[in-house]
């Protein structure tokens, strides 16, 4: 009884109990935000010379540019905007357009107040100023053509040597440790979705296959065309014979009433 027992015992165990399973496990990798940058109040900017107006926060470790109302930074090989500068940070999928301008030796013409062998005497600009007037200095050219970034003596570079520079940049760009990591990211989060559409491809041609195949609706109507061409002679032999009949039926009338007038003249006539 005891054995019996404990054998009941057991088994309501094992239906009461449920057995754990395998818990599925999902991987994604994602890019994170940047951290905030601390400022007691909010940042002066200058204005960088050989730029489309872009401006940048001196003085601090971290890139900060202002340009088109909005402000940029990059981070860890991406790049991320914003309508405030310090909070509100997107991330942006691609190279700002300003940057390849950017000459990337400006914190030291900045330290030594010198742009390219000249005198630099940069402005600095405060928040409220930046903000209020970006876009009619933008749309005025005002810092090419007045002050010429505030260098001395100072001409443009030529159109045809700043787009030479732009592709040394963007050639050095690519090359950073960070950005190849930061691209070998993006293509592993892309992977699954590009697999999906080449599968919905492949599968396209097997359902249109039996619709290019239609003989029978093609053929039906020469068929039909075919039908009438048979029918002709049966149609031509009612009228055959309506024609020969009053041929035979004609001299049988008019022989019977001829002959007895003239035989019944001619007794007379006697």
């Amino acid at each position: 009884m005891k054995k019996v027992l404990f054998a009941t015992m057991l088994l309501a165990l094992v239906m009461v109990v449920p057995i754990p399973t395998m818990a599925q496990v999902g991987i994604s990798v994602s890019i994170g935000l940047p951290p905030p940058i601390p400022f007691a109040e909010p940042p002066a900017v200058i204005v960088l010379p050989d730029t489309p107006d872009v401006y940048v926060v001196p003085g601090i470790d971290v890139d900060l540019f202002f340009w088109s109302g909005w402000w940029w930074r990059p981070w860890q090989g991406g790049w991320y905007r914003s309508r405030y500068y310090n909070r509100g940070w997107g991330y942006y999928s691609n190279v700002p357009s300003f940057y390849y301008d950017v000459d990337p030796g400006w914190r030291g013409y900045y330290r030594d107040r010198n742009w390219y062998g000249h005198p630099w005497h940069y402005e600095r600009i405060d928040h409220q100023r930046l903000q209020r007037n970006w876009q009619t200095w933008h749309n005025n050219r005002h810092w090419e053509k007045q002050q010429r970034w505030g260098v001395q003596n100072y001409q443009p570079r030529p159109q045809q040597q700043r787009q030479e520079l732009r592709q040394q940049r963007q050639q050095q760009y690519q090359q950073r440790p960070e950005v190849q990591q930061h691209q070998q990211q993006r293509q592993q989060q892309r992977q699954p979705q590009t697999q999906k559409p080449q599968g919905q491809q492949q599968r396209q041609p097997q359902v249109q296959q039996p619709r290019q195949q239609p003989p029978e609706k093609v053929q039906q109507p020469q068929r039909q065309e075919q039908r009438p061409e048979v029918r002709q002679p049966q149609t031509q032999k009612p009228q055959g014979q309506q024609q020969r009949q009053p041929q035979v039926q004609q001299p049988r009338q008019q022989s019977q009433p001829q002959g007895k007038p003239e035989g019944g003249e001619g007794e007379q006539r006697k």
